[in-house]
């Protein structure tokens, strides 16, 4: 009896042992998803395409921007960076999608991989409105 638990709880050990040996996978830097990126915004059950923008990425986060077809720069300030996640925010800025109207806060989170990125947003409005999205990018080449 004794003989078997010392052989289970070596086998466990051994078992710990390999798992904590494994290296967790290394998160996503700024210099990996660097460079322009144009991104679709999608809304509604079938993904409909409502505006396209070029998101411009820098190395430490600092200068990023994104700019609309035929408006201006708005500067990206980058909230966090953690596993394949990089959130981004921005605003207050005229709105792009609903003409006259203030985009007080525009918060992204994008998933990156190699030169493709998804992930989901919420725009709000100074009105109160909220627009839930989805966007979709790939790496301008």
């Amino acid at each position: 009896m004794r003989h078997t638990i010392a052989l289970s709880a070596a086998a466990l050990a051994g078992l710990t042992t390999a798992a904590s040996a494994q290296k967790p996978k290394a998160s996503i830097q700024l210099a990996d998803v660097a460079g322009a990126w144009v991104s679709k915004t999608m809304v509604g059950p079938k993904d409909s395409v409502v505006g396209t923008v070029l998101f411009t990425t820098t190395a430490d986060g600092k200068g990023s921007t994104m700019t609309f077809p035929n408006h201006q720069q708005v500067a990206v300030r980058v909230v966090s960076v953690a596993g394949d996640s990089v959130v981004t925010e921005a605003g207050p800025f005229p709105s792009y999608l609903r003409p006259g109207q203030t985009v007080t806060l525009l918060h992204i989170v994008g998933h990156y991989k190699g030169d493709e990125m998804w992930g989901t947003g919420v725009a709000q409005y100074a009105s109160g409105d909220k627009l839930i999205f989805k966007t979709k990018a790939t790496r301008r080449k």
